[in-house]
């Protein structure tokens, strides 16, 4: 990508005009602030029928956020618990049909698009046979359990035509897509590296979830819940807590590494790194877990006709010890930083000076006297009188959403937006695979203890 960085200075009016104050002194304190708001409208309100598929946690986010889009309407839920089922009637009304068995909804002719919030291991198959069955569908991240069930789900919507998106909602965050224009119009100079953490520090954000006192064989199709995974007896922690298990979850890769990259992809429109490097462990949370609660990864990315070749490097720590958490990425390059956090980032630009300069750390010092003085007659008629050189700091500046913006609510427009009007659906099926495989290539890295090596453009393990 060409360093658009002068124009990006004269475009912003000198809002970040740079502050001539040494070497590296302190960018003034009094951080200017600019207020992002979404460009992402509802369309045209057609009513739209929706089914959940799995009423857990974030079942009951996304149904509650999709209710806020105007026209939609919920039908149906079905869940493996019949607590949840009661406790969906209990929310959204006694009219709701619900059901265990998930092939009844999608055989209902009143519903148009369906919510898959299921453990990971039931994506695929629930999100194939949905559109098979006519429906439109929101699946929830990672888009597979398995790098290689990706291409089962991106020919059965190419097949279908349905509208597919995965449901990481980055994707559609305002600070998201402001940080893709600051870092397109070269405020940061070229990208070089780019920064990614998760961390949590509680047992709920460890997966640690409540589960219920009725939960039994009796209340719970446990053996649904298994599906092609490895029988075992009947164990509420594996239902309730099934993220912490690698047969039916992803772990932290899948759950929190494929929304960094799902921002990161999304600012910087790359396909996906070609290598991927990781280390992992369990640390704290010794509760029968197989799942890791420490990764560290570093993901290699090779130039393309929108960007340059970059570095990714990227933690998930569920034992955190500094209870700051949760998510951040800072994009680093030639001429700044953009380090965003939420839904917004701060922007921070430095200026070299056309002159290196000499002295302090630096090898003239070390010089006989004669040869300084020779030095400084050749260096005066080369750069002229400036002898410090170094980089000046530009101003600091802030970029944030509005207190109430909502990235989910955005997210759920542009899907119910695609099914009304045919617009584009970012965060589509090959979207999906793309920030999924590369995920799941940490577990798999850290497994085998080598790097595992990944074709972003036809979307293979190589």
């Amino acid at each position: 990508m060409p360093n658009n960085r002068r124009n990006f200075l004269k475009n912003i009016g000198g809002s970040v005009a740079l502050l001539a104050v040494g070497n590296a002194a302190s960018a003034n304190n009094n951080i200017p602030s600019s207020l992002i708001k979404s460009n992402i409208k509802v369309s045209a309100n057609d009513k739209i029928r929706i089914g959940l598929i799995g009423c857990g946690i974030i079942g009951h986010f996304d149904t509650d956020t999709a209710l806020k889009v105007p026209g939609v309407e919920l039908v149906a839920v079905c869940d493996l618990y019949t607590g949840r089922l009661e406790g969906a009637k209990e929310k959204w009304g006694n009219h709701i049909y619900t059901t265990r068995d998930y092939r009844e909804l999608l055989n209902r002719k009143d519903i148009d698009a369906v919510l898959v919030c299921t453990p990971d291991n039931w994506h695929q198959k629930i999100a194939i046979d949905s559109m098979r069955a006519g429906k439109h569908v929101y699946c929830e991240k990672p888009m597979v359990q398995k790098i290689e069930q990706g291409w089962g789900i991106i020919n059965a919507q190419k097949e279908t035509k349905k509208v597919f998106q995965v449901g990481s909602q980055m994707a559609s965050a305002v600070g998201i897509l402001e940080a893709k224009k600051k870092l397109q119009e070269g405020a940061i100079g070229e990208l070089t590296m780019i920064q990614s953490f998760c961390d949590r520090s509680d047992a709920r954000g460890a997966w640690q979830y409540s589960i219920p006192r009725d939960a039994s064989p009796e209340t719970i199709d446990f053996n649904t819940f298994l599906g092609e995974a490895p029988k075992v007896p009947f164990d509420a922690k594996r239902f309730f807590r099934w993220r912490n298990y690698k047969d039916y979850g992803t772990g932290a890769a899948g759950d929190l590494i494929v929304h960094l990259l799902t921002g990161i992809h999304t600012i910087t429109e790359a396909k996906g790194p070609n290598m991927i490097s990781s280390i992992a462990n369990l640390k704290l949370w010794k509760d029968g877990r197989d799942a890791y609660d420490i990764f560290n990864a570093i993901m290699n990315y090779q130039g393309s006709d929108k960007h340059g070749a970059f570095h990714v490097t990227t933690r998930v720590n569920l034992t955190d010890g500094e209870g700051k958490g949760p998510f951040g990425l800072k994009l680093i390059g030639t001429e700044g930083v953009i380090d965003v956090n939420g839904n917004g980032f701060k922007l921070r630009t430095i200026k070299r000076r056309a002159v290196p300069g000499y002295g302090g750390y630096d090898s003239f010092d070390s010089f006989s006297n004669k040869q300084k003085e020779e030095f400084k007659k050749w260096y005066k008629s080369e750069y002229g009188d400036d002898t410090e050189g170094g980089y000046d700091l530009g101003k600091e500046m802030a970029f944030n959403a509005p207190n109430d913006y909502d990235d989910r609510l955005d997210h759920m427009i542009v899907f119910f937006n695609g099914i009304r009007t045919g617009s584009a659906i970012p965060e589509d099926a090959s979207f999906g695979l793309r920030a999924a495989a590369p995920s799941i290539a940490c577990n798999l890295s850290a497994e085998q203890l080598k790097p595992i090596h990944w074709d972003p453009i036809a979307m293979k393990l190589v």
